[in-house]
Order: C-alpha cells, then sequence, then structure tokens
C-alpha cells in the first residue's frame, strides 16, 4: 500500500508539479532559429559610409532529404566546385567530432558567404537539388578600397572566443582586428530568435504560434570615425611601391585622421568565402603586408626625437635659447665623434633643431647624464627616462586599434645589466639623436608632433570620433599634459618654424598657412630611413602628421614632400595642379627592397 501511494505522488509530481520535463517535452517540439542584426555601419569624419552590409547566402543541406539519384556533378558545376569537394564537405558535416550535435534530419551549412553572383545559377536550379536551400546573411561591403588595417575584418569565430562570450556559436563571425575588433560589442548588435515547431524527426514544420513569441534582432551600433577618407586615399596612393607608414592626427582633439600603412591590401580581400585562402596568402608574403606598421612597426625615430630632447634639457635647465654648443662636423669627444653635415659653429637651439644638429644635442645628453645634480648617472638616467614616459614613449598610448607596441625607452637597470654598471653619457650617446636602444611607433612620432603643436599636452589618439547612442571612452577626451612649460615648448616651435625657412624642410613651405616640421634621417642596416613629423598652421594647429619611408634615404627625400601633400590635402581639401604632378611623381616611385618584398 505504501509503494502505491509513493508511486500517486511521483506520477502527481511529475504531470502537475514539476515543469522539467514539460520544458523537455516543448524543447524535443520547437527550434529556436537565430535571427541574425545588421552589423553597425561605420562613416568617416564627413558622414561618408566606409563600411555598410551586403547580402550573402548560405547552402544549406538537410541529409535526410536527400535523394539518391542527386545529379552531384550539376549541383557541383552550378556551385562552381569539385566533386572532390563535394565528398569531403559532406563528410565534414557527418562527422560528429568536426560537427557537434549533427542530425540528418536537421539543416546544416553546406557552403557559406557566396556572393549573390555565385548563387545565382543555383539558386535558378534550386529546385532539382532535393534537400538542398540557400539562407540570407549579410557580409560587411567596403565602399572605399582603402584603409583595410585601421578597419579590422571579420572571420569566423573560433573555440576560444566562443568560450569567452556564450553570445557567440559555432559559424557566428566576428571582428578579428582593427575596429571591427576594439568595438566588436557595440558592432554586433542583438541576435533574435524565430521559434519554428518541428515533428518528431526533426523536421521544420513552420512558425509556432504564428511567431508570437519570436523576437526580432537589433541591429549594431553605428560608428563615426574620425578619419577623412580622401586623406586615407591619398596617403595610401603617395605610399605604393614603399614600405612604411603616415599617421595624422588633429591636435586638439586627439582624433586620428589617417593611419596608413605601406604595404597594404584591399579590405575585400578578407570578405566572402575565400577569406582564409586571401589570408594564408598575405600572411606567407615577405613584405608583411598584414602588419600594420603604424601601431605594431617600432622604428628608431631619428632626428624627429631631437625635439622631445630639447624639452627635456630646457626644462632641467641643461641649456637655455642662448646656450651654445661646437660642431667640428659633428660631436667630438676623445676618440669618440658622432657625425654631422656642415652648419654654423657654435650653433644654439633653434637653429639646431631648424638644421638637425647632430653635436648640439649630443652635448646636451652628456652634460645631463653626467649633471652632478642628480648624484649619479643612474638617476640622471631615470629623470631623463620619465620625461620620454611622460610624452608618450615607452609604454603604449591606448589607441582604439587592437595590436599596439609600445616601443623602447632603455632606463638605468637596462644598460647596469648590459654594462655590467659601467656606462656613462658617452656609452649611450646615440639616444640623443634617437638611435641607439630607442624605439618608437609612427603613431609615437605623429602623437610627439601634436603635443608640440599643442604646446604642451596631447589627447589619446584614438580612430572613432562617435558611437551612436554611446559615448567614447573619457580617455580619448581627457587632456594628458607633459611636465614642461609652455614657454619651452614655444621654443621647439620656432626652431621647427625655422626648419621650413631655411632649415632641412623647406620642401614643406607654403603660401595658404605656417608649417612647423622636423626631418628625421634614421640609420639603419642598409639604407636609411626617410621620416618627417610637423604640423600646421602654426598658431592655430589642424593637422599634427609623422611620415616613416623604410631605406628612403634623407627625411627630406621622401618624409617633408609626402607630408606637406599630405597637410594640403586636408587643409585646403584639394591639391594645386602642381601638387598633384607630385603626387604622381611619388605614387609611381617603387623603393628595390630586394628579396624583403620577394
Amino acid at each position: 500500500m505504501i509503494v502505491v501511494v509513493v508511486y500517486i505522488c511521483r506520477l502527481f509530481s511529475i504531470q502537475v508539479i514539476d515543469q522539467t520535463y514539460r520544458e523537455s517535452a516543448r524543447t524535443n517540439a520547437l527550434y529556436n532559429k537565430t535571427l541574425f542584426p545588421l552589423r553597425g555601419i561605420i562613416y568617416d569624419r564627413n558622414n561618408n559610409i566606409v563600411v555598410g552590409n551586403q547580402p550573402y547566402y548560405d547552402v544549406t543541406v538537410i541529409m535526410r532529404n536527400i535523394e539518391e539519384d542527386l545529379d552531384t556533378l550539376e549541383l557541383c558545376r552550378h556551385l562552381d566546385i569539385t566533386r572532390e569537394y563535394f565528398e569531403t564537405r559532406i563528410k565534414d558535416i557527418k562527422n560528429s567530432k568536426k560537427n557537434p550535435g549533427y542530425s540528418p534530419y536537421t539543416e546544416q551549412v553546406f557552403m557559406s558567404q557566396l556572393s549573390i553572383e555565385e548563387i545565382s545559377t543555383f539558386r535558378e536550379n534550386l529546385y532539382r537539388f532535393k534537400g538542398f536551400g540557400i539562407e540570407n546573411r549579410t557580409q560587411r561591403q567596403y565602399h572605399y578600397n582603402v584603409g583595410a588595417h585601421l578597419l579590422g575584418d571579420l572571420g569566423e569565430v573560433s573555440k576560444s572566443e566562443m568560450d569567452k562570450d556564450d553570445f557567440y556559436d559555432r559559424g557566428d563571425y566576428i571582428g578579428k582586428q582593427g575596429v571591427e575588433k576594439y568595438y566588436e560589442n557595440y558592432l554586433r548588435g542583438e541576435k533574435g530568435v524565430a521559434v519554428m515547431l518541428k515533428d518528431a524527426y526533426g523536421r521544420i514544420q513552420g512558425s509556432y504560434m504564428n511567431g508570437e513569441y519570436d523576437v526580432a534582432p537589433v541591429a549594431g551600433k553605428n560608428l563615426t570615425l574620425s578619419v577623412d577618407i580622401a586623406l586615407q586615399q591619398l596617403g595610401e596612393r603617395l605610399m605604393q611601391g614603399k614600405i612604411g607608414s603616415i599617421v595624422a592626427i588633429e591636435p586638439s582633439t586627439g582624433e586620428i585622421l589617417c593611419m596608413v600603412s605601406a604595404p597594404t591590401f584591399s579590405p575585400t580581400e578578407l570578405v566572402g568565402r575565400h577569406r582564409s585562402e586571401n589570408y594564408q596568402q598575405l600572411s606567407n608574403h615577405k613584405s608583411k603586408p598584414l602588419l600594420n606598421r603604424t601601431i605594431m612597426g617600432t622604428y628608431p625615430p631619428g632626428s624627429t626625437f631631437k625635439t622631445a630632447q630639447a624639452l627635456t634639457f630646457l626644462e632641467e635647465g641643461i641649456v637655455d635659447s642662448r646656450t651654445s654648443y661646437p660642431c667640428s662636423n659633428g660631436f667630438v669627444y676623445g676618440r669618440l665623434k658622432v657625425g654631422c653635415h656642415a652648419h654654423s659653429s657654435p650653433i644654439s637651439l633653434a637653429p639646431a633643431i631648424a638644421t638637425s644638429c647632430n653635436s648640439y644635442f649630443c652635448w646636451g645628453y652628456f652634460r645631463m647624464i653626467g649633471d652632478e645634480k642628480y648624484g649619479s648617472v643612474q638617476q640622471a638616467m631615470t629623470v631623463w627616462k620619465d620625461y620620454m614616459v611622460d610624452m608618450g614613449f615607452g609604454y603604449t598610448l591606448g589607441v582604439d586599434i587592437p595590436g599596439e607596441k609600445r616601443g623602447m625607452i632603455p632606463n638605468a637597470q637596462y644598460y647596469d645589466k648590459l654594462y655590467n654598471k659601467s656606462w656613462n653619457g658617452l656609452t649611450i650617446i646615440s639616444n640623443s639623436i634617437g638611435q641607439g636602444e630607442v624605439t618608437l611607433t609612427p603613431l609615437q612620432i605623429a602623437n610627439l608632433g601634436a603635443t608640440i603643436a599643442n604646446r604642451g599636452y596631447y589627447i589619446t589618439p584614438h580612430v572613432v570620433k562617435q558611437i551612436e547612442g554611446a559615448e567614447i571612452d573619457s580617455v580619448y577626451t581627457n587632456r594628458h599634459y607633459v611636465s614642461v612649460s609652455k614657454e619651452n615648448y614655444e621654443l621647439v616651435v620656432e626652431g621647427m618654424r625655422q626648419a621650413v625657412i631655411d632649415g632641412t624642410c623647406t620642401s614643406a613651405a607654403s603660401e595658404n598657412y605656417i608649417v612647423c616640421g622636423k626631418t628625421g634621417t634614421a640609420q639603419n642596416n642598409g639604407k636609411d630611413h626617410s621620416v618627417f613629423m610637423g604640423f600646421a598652421p602654426m598658431d592655430n594647429p589642424q593637422i599634427a602628421i609623422a611620415v616613416y619611408v623604410e631605406n628612403g634615404g634623407f627625411g627630406a627625400t621622401y618624409g617633408v614632400p609626402i607630408g606637406a601633400l599630405m597637410m594640403e590635402q586636408y587643409l585646403t581639401g584639394t591639391l594645386s595642379e602642381e601638387s598633384e604632378k607630385k603626387v604622381e611623381y611619388f605614387a609611381n616611385r617603387v623603393i628595390d627592397y630586394g628579396e624583403q618584398t620577394r
């Protein structure tokens, strides 16, 4: 009798009280079909659509519904695939290890990301291939064939990415690089769901309750970039046939106006079903076109770094505007000589910047590292290093693009270990002219230009200006003030202005606005790198720019003229007829990098 009562109570619990079994039964009868949202649109600073969406198509298959007499060769012909591909794909779909949860009764993806052109003939003949279907989705559409590195791309989500975020399921797409990755959570939107009724075999019968429980997807948020797409186009054109980068910043806001890494590639190459194949080819190319040199390339800054040294020496009282040092075709101390080109001697600060005198900055650095007021060479080095870090060197700036490198600013501990604590200012004298162990990214060099243009502050550089319905991170609106007085910045600005009037940057001069600049010729194992850093207009700066051309020789050879053309385009909105000829000239100039690009 007791047993009967127990059974009755258990049945009552299962049928009336416990909802678990009801939910299980309902799950077996219903199928939640994911509805994918439209990804957010990306605009440039002038509201031009840079990245939108376009439809693409997945070919699906329900294995149980394939007829025995399927004309496989005809299907392959309409999909432009081989018989071998067809057979391999069918095996992979049926493989439970490669395709967990496989069922012959449910829809499986046979091919993905086909364009409307690729699917057209198959769609017209779909009635001939029972068991196969077509599902609509969207993929990225690029309105301009530039900006691949900063925009980034989408790729199929990995297992580790799914483990980190349960938003994603197998077969979903996620931002892999650039803006697409950094702002993924804004761009991706929210998935919807269509509740479908299925029979005991898992076959879809139609919508459940006429869609009463469906949830519509929510489109991703649109982004407005700070980038000027016309400036980006010009920069990529000028850097054809070269390795290097161009970065331009609006000094007052930290907004990045262009970010050119060369060599580059078409963003369309990483869209569609050939993405993996194209990515592999780009990855294997010796010129490393996938490398975003603007934030990942670490280079000796050369003489552009002298401006940072001048600011440090001034603030520490090592020099003032009247301090002069000799230059006997270079810095000479005992047997040590750092060469320099011919100019007047002795020379003071502003002319030293204008003529890019190596000797002046070697003397200043030597005096600072050996100055008795610091107590030791290690402490002097620490003071110097702290100034460099304060100016944005040695650590990542925090740009809103993944992959930024920090560059190298050596410290006392580094040299103690390297030289067994036996070193002085002469040992590391190359640091003073942007050589030695010092390396910066092009973004850091451009940010130095923006800081000088602002006379002592910078805002963390960023490429996104606005997020629909949200605020950008406050780090991209707050000013970082450098521990150097505005008066000392004015002295460096004076030197950079003289460089354009009658120094190393004369080809950057313009009749329409006042340009300040600084060249760099960075020594290299092979031919020197050509570097330019500048800004304009002098008293109302709207653009700061860094140009870095690997193996380009003197700064005035490539860096200055390319920088000048970029500033003209941005500040006037057009190029003169003479400048258009210069653009054509530089666009067609190819630097031979030998095996590096083969």
